[in-house]
C-alpha cells in the first residue's frame, strides 16, 4: 500500500513589525547588488516606455526599487571627510577666494562685537581721559574701520549677485502678474534644485536632464522646468515631491532684493558722510535689516533644499553603499530616512516638549493662592 502523503501546512505570510521595516528594507539580495542594480537603472538613459510611477509604503520606510537612504556617520568620520573636501575646495580658484572672503568676514564681524561690548578697556582713554564714547577714542575709530570693511564686505556680495537676483523678480512678476508659464518653468529651472511646478509629481520617476528630449512618454509641458535639460535628475527613491508653494518662491526673492536695497542704503551712509556727520542709528540700523533679510531668505531656500532631499533621497555614494553592506552583516540598524533616526522616537520627542512647553506656561498663569489671614 503506498505511503499517504501528509498534507502540506498552510503557509503563513511572515508578519514584518512596523520597527523592522523602518530598519531595513526587505530584499533577498545583498545589500551592494541591490544598489548597484538601482544605479545602473538610473544611469539607462534610453529607456523611453512609460512606467507606472514608484511610490513608498507608508509607514514602512520601504521603497519599492529598493533605495536606502545613506547611513549617518560618527562624528569623528565626519569631521575628517569635511576636512578633506574641504581642502579640495580650497585648491581651487574659487575656493581659495571664498576661504579668504569668509575669513574676513568672520575676523572682522567677530571683532566689531568686541569693540561694541568694550572687550578691549585701554582704547577707550583719548587725550587722557577714560571715555569710551568719544568720537576721537581709539575704540571708535576701530569701530568705524571695522564698519566700513564689513559695509564693503558685504556689498560684494549684496551688489555681486544683484543681477541674479533681480532676474528671479522679473521671472517671477511676469508670472505673477501676467500668467506668463514659460516665465515660472525658466525660475523653477534656476531653482531646480528645490522648486517643483505644478504636475511635476505626475512625471515618470526615470525621467530625467538625460531622456527628456528624447523621451516618448507624454506629458504636460508646464510641468518641467525650461529650458528642458534644467529638469530634476531622477528622484533615487522613485518618489517625486509635490509641487512647491509659490508664496516661498516670492519669500526669496523679494528678501533677496530687500537685502540689496538695504545694502545700498547702508553703504550710501557709510560711503557718503563721514563719522561726524553721520547719525548713529543708521549704521546699526540697516546692518541689522542687511542681515536678517539675508539670512531669512537663505533659511527659507536651505529648508526647501531639504525637504525635497528627505522625499527624492540623495544619490549614494561607494561608500554608503558599503557602510550599509557591513553594518546589514553586523546586525547594526539604519532607519531609511534622511537623518537616519527613529521617526517613532522623534514624534515622542516633540509630543513630550510640547507638553513641558503647555506645562510651563500654565504654571507661569497660575495666580498664587492668597494666604489666609487669621
Amino acid at each position: 500500500m503506498a505511503p499517504v502523503e501528509a498534507p502540506l501546512a498552510t503557509i503563513e505570510p511572515i508578519k514584518i513589525t512596523p520597527r523592522e521595516t523602518i530598519e531595513r528594507t526587505t530584499s533577498s539580495t545583498s545589500s551592494v547588488e541591490q544598489h548597484e542594480a538601482i544605479l545602473i537603472q538610473r544611469a539607462q538613459s534610453s529607456n523611453d516606455q512609460p512606467q507606472t510611477p514608484t511610490a513608498a509604503i507608508v509607514g514602512t520606510g520601504e521603497y519599492a526599487n529598493g533605495y536606502h537612504f545613506p547611513p549617518r556617520y560618527p562624528i569623528k568620520e565626519q569631521i575628517q571627510w569635511g576636512i578633506f573636501a574641504f581642502w579640495d575646495f580650497y585648491n581651487t580658484g574659487f575656493g581659495l577666494f571664498f576661504t579668504i572672503y569668509a575669513l574676513n568676514v568672520v575676523g572682522w564681524g567677530l571683532m566689531i562685537v568686541l569693540l561694541i561690548g568694550e572687550a578691549a578697556p585701554e582704547l577707550c582713554w583719548v587725550h587722557g581721559k577714560y571715555d569710551c564714547d568719544n568720537i576721537d577714542s581709539p575704540r571708535r575709530i576701530w569701530i568705524e574701520i571695522d564698519s566700513q570693511v564689513l559695509t564693503a564686505l558685504f556689498s560684494a556680495t549684496g551688489f555681486g549677485l544683484a543681477p541674479w537676483r533681480i532676474r528671479d523678480l522679473y521671472l517671477l512678476l511676469r508670472y505673477r502678474i501676467h500668467k506668463d508659464q514659460k516665465a515660472l518653468r525658466r525660475l523653477a529651472g534656476v531653482h531646480r534644485a528645490w522648486l517643483r511646478l505644478e504636475g511635476s509629481d505626475e512625471l515618470p520617476p526615470t525621467l530625467g536632464p538625460k531622456n527628456v528630449e528624447e523621451t516618448t512618454v507624454p506629458y504636460d509641458v508646464n510641468s518641467v522646468p525650461y529650458p528642458l535639460e534644467t529638469i530634476p535628475d531622477p528622484p533615487p527613491t522613485g518618489v517625486r515631491a509635490p509641487p512647491s508653494k509659490l508664496w516661498k518662491m516670492d519669500f526669496i526673492a523679494w528678501f533677496n532684493i530687500w537685502y540689496i536695497i538695504f545694502q545700498g542704503f547702508l553703504a550710501g551712509f557709510m560711503w557718503a558722510l563721514s563719522r561726524y556727520n553721520r547719525p548713529p542709528w543708521t549704521t546699526g540700523l540697516f546692518f541689522a535689516l542687511t542681515f536678517i533679510t539675508s539670512s531669512a531668505a537663505g533659511i527659507m531656500e536651505a529648508s526647501q533644499v531639504l525637504n525635497i532631499r528627505a522625499i527624492e533621497g540623495v544619490p549614494l555614494t561607494k561608500r554608503d553603499i558599503q557602510r550599509l553592506a557591513r553594518d546589514k552583516e553586523l546586525g547594526i540598524p539604519h532607519y531609511n530616512n534622511i537623518k537616519d533616526k527613529d521617526p517613532e522616537e522623534e514624534e515622542r520627542n516633540k509630543a513630550e516638549k510640547k507638553v513641558r512647553r503647555k506645562n510651563r506656561f500654565s504654571r507661569r498663569g497660575e495666580k498664587p493662592a492668597a494666604d489666609n489671614v487669621v
